[in-house]
């Protein structure tokens, strides 16, 4: 048996209390020798008689670390008299770090101990919670390369760094009142607020108060309650349902909570979970859905907030505007929020990484950010070195390299320069933390995206060769990399043909898949104001009289139906789309339920929210064939439910659109795996978080024995695209 050995352990062994478990496991097992950060990597000397116990024991791991391989080779030299831990050094960059953890039991507990060093102390964490990408500048992990180096330790928090027995041994976040970070509340003018931070904003929020909270990755805006209409109002986001922060057992009294959506909200990531309300017309101030988005208290701030609070709940929003980046600077949140705010609860802590919060429903992961990102996955692209630099909104980067794929935080709506300027700082960063540079940059076929032009501007400066892929491929290929039918349904996205895609069937494997079925091609008159005022989507699939009648009614005057009709009979203005999205939006708007996007999806997600009070009938379908493809006739769909409005009510109708379409799809889906003699079915596509839509869809494949494939490793919506555009590319460089 092996009495030595110089062990190199690879993987997310940074920021996750590695060496400080080495040193424990050491002690346990007798062992002389010593271990380092090298790189990203952990490099381990030891001997002892129980060496392979102490093998067996470090090869597992700390609850937050993904190993990937551990090499044993000799050990060199003499052995040390005991086992230490030693100063980090440059290496490999091989591995990665965390992504943030929401705060542990235990430094809860600390908080709380009356007399106790971190009693009432807003960043206490240990090395199994707290802050890593968010803090982090440069590998390898330790205090000296994150923000947190600005906070030399006190001889309390050096004693328990230094003390093997404890729980902050090597933890580079530990700081406490005497030393770490300072906590500050803010009037709207900056003048400091007299008295103790935390109960002081707790009082103003309990007393109506807008305040904006610095956290791990940015900012929010928290109010209670009460103050969600004035929230909204001051905001512009009349409409939008907001999230809300509460401890467990109110969110059981609000919402339907399943065991595993009780064990996202408690995991290290904290998500916010999107849960079905018990009383779906209750909590309309916040989210007028039959959901409302919840998380729980994550950081040490917020469990001190809930302790002073008499509120049970708090809405909690990120301050930045949809789409735009997190505000990471009390400065910037000065000089984008002072007509909307009343105090700033910010703290000294620099964010070197902004991160929103994750968001997931069902299980499905709809933003991939805080807790859950950076994402690391093992997969096998080859040799080549891919950089993906995703679509244009909900955007994030994605770089493969070295059998692993790593996916940013969100990044937002690469359509304005604050977001673009986000994405190349996203990509120096995650190349900084890699070492990598690219053979392959793989963008989106639209040509006029942001992102697409970035791409050529780095393969110009880089040499890498460029891939473009079209969007709805990108889903599939986020999905599996299998021979497979696709199915892509969402918003948009560029097509082959120039024109507007989102309810899509394809074909084959990665890289080749064939675009074989879809929905029946209908006009967007004024093209994007149609997102905005989908009752023009209405009549672009419904372009007669009756559709126009029905404008009338709602006071749309002679001259803008006849600019209407003219745009349709013309083509004028009028581009071409097969959206999922879009079928949805005019399905709203003829049921009167949304006349007007005020933010992202908010036609879908009322007609589901509205449906899901109704009882469905699934209707007939129509298919046609077009250029050797099967095509589903939306507009027979459309009619149907404008036919039935006079008889059924609108829950009913909402209800019943959304099954026939998701039930046309399947069916479409179905077909083609006939035709191909496929049996799996991949899923993807913002339109599948619609919960009613995607089990149609799932449920129809099932029962005629197919398999369906949905990811829940990446985002459905377009937050799997920059990953889909790593896969494909790294494809397309081997063929």
């Amino acid at each position: 048996m092996r009495k030595n050995g110089r062990i190199s352990i690879r993987g997310i062994v940074q920021g996750v209390g590695f060496r400080p478990f080495v040193f424990t496991a050491a002690d346990t097992y007798g062992i002389r020798g010593n271990v380092r950060n090298l790189g990203s990597e952990v490099l381990i000397n030891a001997w002892g008689e129980r060496f392979e116990e102490f093998l067996c024991a470090v090869s597992r791991g700390t609850p937050l670390s993904r190993i990937d391989s551990v090499e044993v080779t000799d050990a060199k030299g003499d052995p040390p008299a005991d086992f230490t831990i030693l100063e980090s050094t440059a290496g490999a960059l091989s591995g990665f770090i965390p992504a943030d953890v929401a705060t542990c039991e235990d430094c809860i507990a600390d908080i709380a101990k009356p007399g106790g060093r971190y009693e009432g102390y807003w960043a206490t964490s240990c090395v199994n919670c707290g802050p890593r990408y968010s803090i982090i500048r440069t590998l390898p992990y330790d205090r000296e390369r994150t923000t947190m180096e600005e906070f030399p330790m006190c001889t309390g928090c050096a004693g328990e760094y230094s003390d093997p027995g404890l729980r902050r041994h090597h933890a580079q976040t530990i700081a406490c009142a005497a030393c770490g970070p300072a906590l500050l509340l803010l009037d709207h003018s900056g003048a400091p607020v007299d008295g103790d931070p935390v109960p002081t904003a707790a009082r103003l929020l309990d007393e109506g108060a807008v305040i904006a909270i610095k956290g791990l990755g940015g900012f929010h805006i928290a109010c209670i309650e009460s103050s969600a209409s004035r929230l909204k109002g001051t905001l512009g986001r009349h409409e939008q349902p907001l999230a809300v922060m509460a401890e467990p057992d109110e969110v059981r009294r609000i919402a339907h909570v399943s065991p595993g959506e009780e064990a996202l909200l408690k995991g290290p990531a904290h998500p916010i979970v999107v849960l079905e309300k018990k009383d779906p017309l209750s909590h309309m101030a916040i989210s007028k859905l039959h959901t409302i988005g919840c998380m729980l208290p994550y950081t040490a701030l917020h469990h001190l907030l809930f302790r002073h609070l008499r509120a049970r709940m708090l809405i909690m929003t990120s301050a930045n505007e949809p789409g735009e980046p997190m505000m990471t600077t009390t400065e910037a949140a000065f000089e984008r929020l002072k007509n909307h705010i009343d105090y700033y609860l910010t703290h000294t802590r620099t964010i070197a990484n902004r991160c929103d919060d994750s968001v997931v429903r069902d299980g499905y992961i709809i933003r991939l950010s805080r807790g859950l990102a950076p994402k690391r996955l093992r997969c096998t692209l080859g040799e080549v070195s891919v950089l993906g630099v995703g679509p244009e909104l909900n955007a994030n980067i994605s770089l493969y390299r070295g059998g692993f794929l790593i996916t940013s935080p969100h990044v937002g709506n690469v359509r304005n320069p604050s977001t673009l300027a986000y994405l190349k700082e996203t990509v120096e960063t995650i190349r900084a933390f890699t070492g990598a540079s690219w053979d392959i940059i793989a963008h989106d076929l639209h040509p006029q995206f942001l992102s697409t032009r970035f791409a050529r501007e780095l393969a110009g400066e880089t040499g890498a060769r460029l891939v473009a892929v079209q969007h709805h491929r990108a889903h599939i290929a986020a999905t599996t990399e299998e021979p497979c039918i696709g199915i892509a349904i969402d918003g948009v996205g560029y097509g082959d043909d120039g024109t507007a895609w989102g309810g899509e069937i394809f074909a084959g494997q990665v890289p080749d898949l064939r675009r074989v079925g879809h929905l029946e091609p209908v006009l967007m008159p004024g093209g994007d104001i149609a997102t905005r005022f989908p009752e023009r989507m209405l009549y672009g699939i419904l372009p007669d009289e009756l559709t126009l009648e029905l404008l009338e009614g709602r006071g749309w005057n002679e001259m803008e139906r006849d600019i209407l009709a003219r745009q349709v009979e013309r083509r004028f203005n009028a581009s071409t789309t097969t959206s999922t999205g879009r079928v949805l939006d005019a399905a709203a708007a003829l049921l009167g339920i949304c006349r007007e996007k005020t933010f992202d999806g908010e036609p879908a997600q009322v007609l589901e929210a509205v449906a899901h009070r109704g009882c469905a009938t699934t209707w007939e379908r129509e298919f046609y064939e077009k250029d050797g493809r099967q095509v589903l006739r939306t507009s027979a769909i459309m009619k149907r439910a404008r036919d039935g409005m006079s008889t059924r009510s609108t829950e009913d109708l909402a209800a019943s659109f959304q099954v026939t379409l998701a039930t046309g799809i399947a069916e479409l889906a179905v077909a083609a795996a006939r035709r191909e003699n496929i049996d799996h079915v991949a899923v993807s596509g913002g339109v599948a978080y619609n919960r009613a839509i995607r089990q149609t869809i799932v449920s129809h494949i099932r029962k005629k024995g197919l398999t369906p494939l949905i990811s829940r490793e990446y985002p459905l919506g377009d937050g799997c695209i920059s990953a889909g555009q790593c896969i494909w590319a790294a494809a397309v460089h081997r063929q």
